[in-house]
C-alpha cells in the first residue's frame, strides 16, 4: 500500500477505510445501545409469537466485533493499510523479500557460484549436486520432457540419448537451455504433391533402414536431392547448425511410422523449445547441464 502511484488514490483509500470503520463502529453502538421507542413497535409481531424488538442480540456478539474493530485499527497503525502510510514498523513484503535474498546469498552464495565455475564431471560425481540438479529438472523441464527425461507424447525429445538436434556438446546443451530453440520443417504438400509425398516418405524410411541406394526408391531420392538435401544433408545426415536432425537413423521425435513421417513432410513440424536464461541463475543452469549433456 505504501507504494500507491499518486496521494490522490492514497487520500481515497485512506477515506474509505476510515468510513468504512466509523460506520461499522456506529452501526454495532446503535444495535446495542440503541432504544427503540417501545410505541413504535407495540403490537408488532411475526408468526403469532416473535414480537419486534422483544429479543436482543447476544451480547457476546458486540464483544467480538468491538475486539475486531481494536485488532483492525492496531493493524492500521503498525502496518500498511491506510493509503501510502507504510506503518509504523515499516514492514513490507518488498523489504522482507530482499532481507529473505540476502541471507540465501550470504549463506549459500559462495557454493553456488563454485557450482556456477565447476568442472561438468566433477558436479556428475557429486551426489549432493546431481540431486539439486534433478529438483530444477523436475520443476522446470519434467512437465515436457517427462520425469525420467526421455520424451512425451511424439512432441518433446528424449534427453537420455546422444542425439541433440542442435547438437550434444556441453556447449550447444547449455545454450539450448539458457537462449532455447525454434525449429521450423516448412510443408511440402503443396510442392511434391501427394505422389511426391509418398515417394519422400519411401526414401526417408529406406535411408533409416540402411537402404537409401536400392532402386524402388530412386524416385523419392530424385525429390530428396531437390527440397530436402539443403537441410538435412544430400545423405540425409542432419545439420546441427540449423536444427534440421539426421533422417539416417533409428531416432524419430514425431513418430517412425510410415503416417507419421508422411505427415510430416506433408504438413511441416514446428517446435519450440523456451529459453530459460531468465527464469534461472548461471548455477541452475550449470547443474542442468552436468545432468542433461552426453558425457
Amino acid at each position: 500500500m505504501a507504494d500507491l502511484p499518486s496521494e490522490l488514490w492514497g487520500g481515497w483509500i485512506v477515506v474509505l477505510t476510515l468510513t468504512t470503520l466509523a460506520g461499522l463502529a456506529a452501526l454495532v453502538a446503535s444495535v446495542y445501545f440503541g432504544r427503540p421507542d417501545p410505541a413504535e413497535v407495540e403490537g408488532l409481531t411475526w408468526d403469532e409469537t416473535l414480537r419486534e424488538g422483544a429479543t436482543p442480540a447476544p451480547l457476546w456478539w458486540f464483544w467480538l466485533i468491538l475486539a475486531l474493530l481494536v485488532v483492525s485499527l492496531v493493524y492500521l497503525i503498525l502496518y500498511p493499510g491506510l493509503g501510502r502510510f507504510a506503518g509504523a514498523l515499516h514492514w513490507s513484503q518488498h523489504h522482507e523479500l530482499e532481507t529473505s535474498a540476502r541471507h540465501f546469498e550470504e549463506r549459500f552464495g559462495g557454493r553456488r557460484a563454485e557450482i556456477a565455475r565447476a568442472d561438468l564431471a566433477a558436479l556428475r560425481a557429486d551426489p549432493a549436486a546431481m540431486r539439486s540438479a534433478a529438483s530444477v529438472f523436475a520443476n522446470h523441464c519434467a512437465a515436457c520432457h517427462g520425469a525420467d527425461a526421455r520424451g512425451q507424447a511424439k512432441l518433446f525429445p528424449n534427453l537420455r540419448d546422444d542425439e541433440w538436434q542442435w547438437g550434444g556438446t556441453a556447449a550447444a546443451v547449455e545454450q539450448t537451455i539458457t537462449l532455447g530453440r525454434q525449429a521450423v520443417m516448412p510443408p511440402w504438400q503443396s510442392v511434391l504433391g501427394d505422389e511426391g509425398v509418398a515417394e519422400v516418405t519411401d526414401y526417408v524410411l529406406a535411408l533409416a533402414a540402411g537402404r537409401g541406394d536400392a532402386a524402388d526408391v530412386a524416385a523419392g531420392r530424385a525429390r530428396f536431392a531437390q527440397v530436402c538435401s539443403a537441410c538435412h544433408g544430400p545423405d540425409g545426415s542432419g545439420n546441427q547448425l540449423l536444427g534440421a536432425p539426421p533422417l539416417n537413423d533409428s531416432a524419430w521425435l514425431y513418430g517412425a511410422s510410415r503416417e507419421d513421417v508422411a505427415t510430416s513432410i506433408a504438413q511441416g513440424r514446428n517446435g519450440r523449445m523456451p529459453a530459460f536464461g531468465g527464469r534461472l541463475d548461471a548455477t541452475q543452469i550449470r547443474l542442468l547441464t552436468a545432468y542433461l549433456a552426453p558425457e
